[in-house]
């Protein structure tokens, strides 16, 4: 099972190689500044970073310290604050160099962006730190998972139980992650932040037409707001309703798995039109987006990293489990799922996907819930 962090040997001052260890404090601050060498273009990616300028100075951003006794990793795992990874680490030295940051988007009604509300949309932004090249991932929603507590349900679940700091762990368990930070975003955080830039361009087809009216109905409708019908198909200008309510599509070909591919897709196309917005367009809805995050990152740096913006690239994005190893049924009680068949494989191709490891041997942990998850569905 996933285990702590151990302190006391954080507190070790020398490490195999006879380098001298960080003191804890020095090792938060270095994470933090590797976070915020990345946390720009981030930021852009989950329709949050269009207001860098004003994340400094507004207070209406909601941010939740988490500590180390927070997340749980599997062990085996690091995040690399150290400078060299001692050898309980080694299962993981691929990940070194990058860091991975989950991003969620929570369907919430009355502003609450903690445990409580459903995550309807799970990523993990994976940067290399080295080449600024972002890789996204989707969780699909329905995947039954180990929610980090061991019990199994749908990885949704997990941020609705125990809110991000949950959801972290869920993710930590499952795919032999490192995550130690969040990105949260309600609905009408994307809404203001599309209609913001002036909309985005997205190609839409018949199909997609039909359904992204009918979703504007109840979008409108829970966010109180009007809406637009849109009357053609091809490459569109999406206001922020409609977009939103592209992305909720899930009745087409493809079903969830479509569904969360449309997610990917807007938000590339907002990373687009984000980097060309000026900050005159950014200074007019500060107010309206701030107030529709919640984030453990330190942002107080955030200006001097302005100018590496556009050095960002996301050069490729996935769903989980992957195509050719995922299944769907019900469940017993839990309903409908999405099962990985097997876990195990399914993280092999992930380490391969976000980190280019090769032949990658998954923990103890991901192999028990593996099994377990066999166990349940039959797959």
């Amino acid at each position: 099972m996933a285990s702590q962090k151990n302190e006391n040997s954080q507190k070790a001052k020398t490490n195999a190689t006879g380098k001298k260890r960080l003191t804890k404090k020095e090792k938060q601050r270095r994470k933090k500044k590797r976070i915020l060498l990345v946390v720009a273009e981030l930021l852009v990616l989950m329709i949050l970073g269009l207001l860098l300028y004003f994340i400094v100075i507004s207070d209406k951003v909601e941010k939740v310290d988490l500590s180390d006794e927070d997340i749980q990793m599997n062990e085996g795992i690091s995040n690399f604050d150290e400078d060299s990874v001692s050898m309980n680490d080694l299962a993981a030295t691929h990940m070194k160099g990058y860091r991975n940051i989950a991003l969620f988007g929570v369907d919430s009604r009355t502003g609450s962006l903690g445990k409580g509300t459903l995550s309807d949309t799970i990523l993990v932004a994976s940067i290399n730190e080295d080449t600024k090249e972002v890789r996204l991932i989707s969780i699909y929603r329905d995947t039954y998972l180990n929610l980090g507590n061991d019990t199994y349900n749908k990885a949704n679940a997990a941020y609705s139980k125990g809110g991000p700091k949950q959801a972290i762990t869920m993710l930590n368990t499952n795919l032999d992650l490192n995550i130690t930070d969040y990105v949260t975003v309600g609905f009408a955080g994307v809404v203001d932040t599309v209609d913001a830039l002036g909309g985005v361009s997205i190609d839409v087809d018949s199909e997609e037409l039909k359904h992204i009216n009918n979703y504007q109905i109840g979008t409108s409708e829970a966010l109180g707001r009007s809406y637009t019908k849109l009357t053609g198909t091809g490459m569109q200008s999406l206001d922020g309703i409609q977009a939103t309510s592209y992305c909720r599509i899930r009745y087409t070909a493809g079903d969830d798995f479509k569904r969360a591919e449309r997610q990917r897709e807007v938000i590339k196309a907002i990373s687009e039109e984000a980097k060309k917005a000026p900050v005159s367009t950014l200074n007019g809805i500060a107010n309206d987006v701030f107030g529709q995050v919640s984030t453990s990152l330190e942002l107080s740096e955030i200006l001097d990293l302005m100018d590496d913006l556009s050095s960002y690239t996301i050069v490729d994005t996935a769903g989980f489990p992957f195509d050719e190893y995922r299944a769907t049924g019900t469940v017993g009680s839990k309903g409908s799922c999405v099962m990985p068949v097997d876990l195990t494989t399914n993280v092999t191709e992930l380490h391969k996907f976000l980190f280019g490891a090769v032949d990658y041997d998954p923990s103890a942990t991901v192999k028990e819930c593996s099994e377990k998850i066999r166990q349940d569905t039959g797959k």
